[in-house]
C-alpha cells in the first residue's frame, strides 16, 4: 500500500511538466468537437508512457486510456474535458491564446493536464492496485448535446464497465489549496429558451395598424417570471432567465418580430419539463392576446448533476486524508450546468472542486471571463489528489 505522502512527492516532481502541458493547451485552444490537435497532443503524452495499456478514440476526438493494475478487480473512470470557450483572452502571459477568439476560459486545459500527470503517476504505480482506472479525456463539454452524451452511447461506460466515476473542475472562489465537496444534488440542468414573437410592423406613429412585438416580447419577460415564482415549489431552486433580445427595428419602426434567447435551469427533471410546458403556454396565450403569435424552440440541454452520497463521502474523507481537514470545504448548490451529469445519471459519480483563486496575485476572474487564470500551483494537488482517490477507490 502506497501512503500519501509518497503521492504528494510525485506529484510535486511531475507539477513543472504538467504546468507545461497548460501552457501548451492554452497556448492552442478549440471549440466544441473541434479538438483536433488537442486530443492528437493528448495522444502523443499518453503514448510516452501507456506500454501496453490500451489508448482508444471515442466520439471523433474523445480519448480513453486504460490502466490495469497487477491483478483483475473492478474499473474506476475519471474524467477530463478538453475543449475550449469562443472567448477573446485580454490577460497579457506568455502562455495567452493564440487562437484570436478562442480561449480556456473554463479551466479544461488544467483539467486536461492534471489528468494526463495523474494518468502518468497512475501508470508508475499500477502495481500497488487491482482491477482498471479507465480514463476519459472528453470533448465538448461546452456544446449541446454535451461530448459525454455521445462517449456514453459509443460505450464508454462499457467494456470494462466502471462502477465509479470521479471529476474535477477548478473554482476560482476557493483559494488555491483547498478543494470542495457536495453530496448529492450539486448542480443545475440546463436548457436554451428561443422564442420568435411576431407581429405586425410598421410606421411607429400608427400603432392602432400594428401589432407590436417589442410590446409582446416586454410582457412575455415579465409573465414568464411567474413560472419560477408562482408554479415552482420554493424548495426547488429554478432559474429562468433572458440573456438576449433582438428587435430591428428604429426609432420610428415596429419591426415584425422581436427574437429573444433564454435560459432554464432547475434540479428536478419533472419539473423542468412541466416547466417547458408552462412557458409554450404563456409565450402562446400572451402573444396571441395582444394579436400576434410566438414560436417557441426549447433546446433540451444537460440533466442536473448529482454526487453519489457515499462515494462523495469517501472522496471527501480521502481528500481530508491528504490535504488536511481545515483545506476541505462545503460546496454550496450550483445553478450552472456540466455534462458531467450525464455520468452521473448512469452510475455513482462524485463532481468535486479545485481551487485556483489567488488574491494576492491577482487571481481573482471567474470562469467563462476573458481575464480567468489560475494560480498554477494549485495544479499540483489536482494532480496528487486526483490520484489518491483513485487508489483510495480501487482500495474501498
Amino acid at each position: 500500500m502506497i501512503e500519501s505522502n509518497k503521492i504528494k512527492e510525485l506529484a510535486r516532481d511531475i507539477w513543472p511538466v504538467v504546468q507545461s502541458y497548460r501552457h501548451h493547451l492554452h497556448k492552442n485552444p478549440e471549440l466544441s468537437f473541434e479538438e483536433f490537435n488537442t486530443a492528437k497532443f493528448i495522444e502523443s503524452k499518453l503514448s510516452e508512457f501507456a506500454g501496453e495499456n490500451r489508448i482508444y478514440r471515442l466520439a471523433n476526438t474523445g480519448i480513453v486510456y486504460e490502466i490495469t493494475g497487477k491483478n483483475p478487480g473492478r474499473t474506476i473512470a475519471l474524467r477530463a474535458d478538453i475543449d475550449a470557450l469562443p472567448i477573446l483572452e485580454k490577460n497579457d502571459k506568455p502562455y495567452r491564446s493564440q487562437n484570436d477568439g478562442v480561449m480556456h476560459a473554463c479551466g479544461h486545459d488544467v483539467h486536461t493536464s492534471c489528468m494526463l500527470g495523474a494518468a502518468q503517476l497512475l501508470t508508475e504505480l499500477s502495481d500497488y492496485f487491482d482491477g482498471t482506472v479507465k480514463i476519459i479525456f472528453q470533448p465538448a463539454e461546452e456544446k449541446i448535446p454535451g461530448g459525454a452524451s455521445l462517449m456514453i452511447k459509443e460505450g464508454v461506460l462499457k467494456n470494462p464497465a466502471p462502477t465509479s466515476i470521479i471529476g474535477q473542475h477548478v473554482m476560482p472562489l476557493i483559494p488555491a489549496g483547498k478543494v470542495g465537496f457536495r453530496s448529492g444534488k450539486y448542480m443545475a440542468s440546463a436548457d436554451e429558451i428561443y422564442l420568435t414573437v411576431k407581429g405586425k410592423g410598421g410606421h411607429a406613429a400608427m400603432p392602432e395598424n400594428l401589432v407590436d412585438p417589442i410590446l409582446i416580447a416586454a410582457q412575455l419577460i415579465t409573465a414568464l417570471q411567474q413560472i419560477v415564482s408562482r408554479k415552482a415549489s420554493p424548495k426547488m431552486p429554478s432559474v429562468l432567465s433572458f440573456g438576449r433580445i433582438e428587435g430591428l427595428g428604429a426609432t420610428n419602426v415596429i419591426p415584425e418580430t422581436v427574437a429573444l434567447q433564454g435560459t432554464f435551469r432547475t434540479l428536478n427533471e419533472e419539473w423542468r419539463f412541466e416547466a417547458h410546458d408552462w412557458i409554450r403556454k404563456i409565450c402562446k396565450n400572451i402573444s396571441q392576446a395582444a394579436g400576434g403569435d410566438c414560436d417557441v424552440d426549447i433546446k433540451v440541454g444537460y440533466p442536473y448533476l448529482s454526487n453519489d452520497p457515499e462515494l462523495t463521502a469517501k472522496s471527501m474523507e480521502a481528500a481530508k486524508n491528504f490535504l488536511g481537514d481545515e483545506n476541505v470545504v462545503d460546496l454550496d448548490i450550483w445553478m450552472a450546468a456540466e455534462d458531467f451529469a450525464y455520468y452521473s445519471q448512469e452510475i455513482p459519480a462524485c463532481f468535486y472542486r479545485l481551487g485556483t483563486r489567488n488574491e494576492s496575485e491577482g487571481i481573482t476572474s471567474g470562469v467563462h471571463t476573458a481575464t480567468f487564470d489560475i494560480d498554477e500551483s494549485s495544479m499540483e494537488i489536482g494532480v496528487g489528489l486526483m490520484t489518491w482517490l483513485a487508489l483510495e477507490e480501487l482500495r474501498s
